[in-house]
């Protein structure tokens, strides 16, 4: 490596343990960094794919941490677990077993169970977007403290994003399939095999049903609730509760039937007012 002046002015030996091997590291520090850097601050090199990890992180010894990949204080991750390069996973978070992140995906605040696939550029656990105006007239942020707690078997795709609660934890449910750029707002809670297409957005606090099925870009309302086993066509917008289980399309969104009568009498309309 080459030096550069001011810079990597001093080396440090890092004993690296794990549970098979014990790995010496050389690390290249400056003065400034020897007083608050990585190295002071626990952070040691992966002997399985060369990622980073802070000496307080659980790591199971089958674990693969990518070089590039960076594993915060007190994170655990179970048996072959595998993390890609460029994801960062944030402090206390909990990865179950054989489970599968990709490339640049930042993981924090949450909580992700067995056996799932976390696609590239995905985000998961970053504040929501909950803000309100005070007495003077002020934009102030809403706390944003709680977390996201994703399921088993659960696929999430290219670059969606799932924020962590406020009121209450984001909850995504087991054998949940979601598609690339997909979001969830906080306080979700999605129910069990559910899938969701392409640009699904989902506002805050929406409470979502088991088998539930939203085509592409479909758009659900703040607060509302929908039950089990409904389907909605794509482009789509849920603007109240629905609580029948069956099929609803159109905007805002009613039975199939009805707005298949709505497409048919506005075709007619135009016909006979060209």
């Amino acid at each position: 490596m080459r030096k550069r002046p001011g810079f990597f002015s001093n080396s440090r030996n890092l004993c690296v343990c794990s549970d098979q091997s014990t790995e010496s590291v050389t690390v290249n520090v400056s003065p400034e960094t020897s007083s608050g850097g990585n190295v002071d601050k626990g952070f040691l090199r992966w002997r399985n794919g060369g990622g980073m990890y802070h000496s307080s992180a659980v790591i199971d010894s089958s674990a693969l941490v990518e070089f590039g990949a960076v594993v915060h204080e007190k994170a655990i991750l179970g048996p072959e677990v595998r993390i890609g390069s460029n994801t960062v996973v944030g402090p206390s978070v909990e990865i179950g077993p054989s489970t599968k992140i990709g490339y640049s995906v930042s993981v924090s605040n949450c909580s992700i169970g067995d056996l799932c696939v976390i696609h590239n550029g995905v985000c998961i656990g970053q504040d929501g977007f909950g803000f309100y105006v005070d007495e003077h007239g002020n934009m102030v942020k809403k706390p944003q403290t709680l977390n996201v707690k994703i399921g088993n078997r659960v696929e999430i795709g290219a670059n969606t994003c799932i924020d962590r609660g406020s009121w209450r934890d984001t909850v995504i449910g087991d054998d949940t399939k979601i598609d690339n750029l997909v979001q969830i707002g906080h306080n979700v809670i999605i129910g069990k095999c559910c899938l969701f297409c392409g640009q699904v957005g989902i506002a805050g606090s929406a409470e979502i049903g088991d088998y539930v099925t939203l085509g592409g870009r479909v758009a659900v309302r703040d607060h509302v609730s929908i039950v089990s086993k409904v389907r909605l066509a794509a482009n789509s917008c849920v603007t109240k509760n629905i609580t029948e289980p069956g099929d609803f399309g159109g905007f805002p969104a009613v039975p199939i039937h009805q707005w298949r009568r709505q497409i048919v009498e506005a075709q007619i309309s135009r016909k006979r007012n060209p």
